[in-house]
């Protein structure tokens, strides 16, 4: 079997009816905005919260980085990933409580 070279990955995140903030990470994103929206693939937590909107997306070069990635944004604040979304979130210390 062949090395594959990395394949790229997207996180993002989504704003659900309720505006509720989901962040996931995906290779194929577009397949996986349709899945949030209409199928049984899409998480748990956006199925009862449709239809979701994509607000924001960065490009990773692989998925393992795409998957820490994630989980810096997700240990972010409400505000502070608001800040992200409008590109602002270098105005506030990440770091503050």
């Amino acid at each position: 079997m062949k090395d594959e070279p990395p394949r790229n990955s997207y996180v993002y995140i989504l704003e659900c009816a309720d505006k509720t903030l989901y962040t996931g990470c995906a290779i194929n994103i577009e397949k996986r905005i349709r899945e949030h929206n209409k199928s049984r693939a899409g998480a748990r937590y956006t199925r009862g919260r449709r239809p979701v909107k994509l607000v924001y997306v960065e490009l990773c070069s692989s998925h393992s980085k795409a998957l820490r990635r994630e989980a810096e944004i997700r240990k972010l604040s409400r505000v502070q990933k608001l800040l992200l979304i409008n590109g602002k979130l270098g105005q506030l210390d990440v770091e503050s409580p």
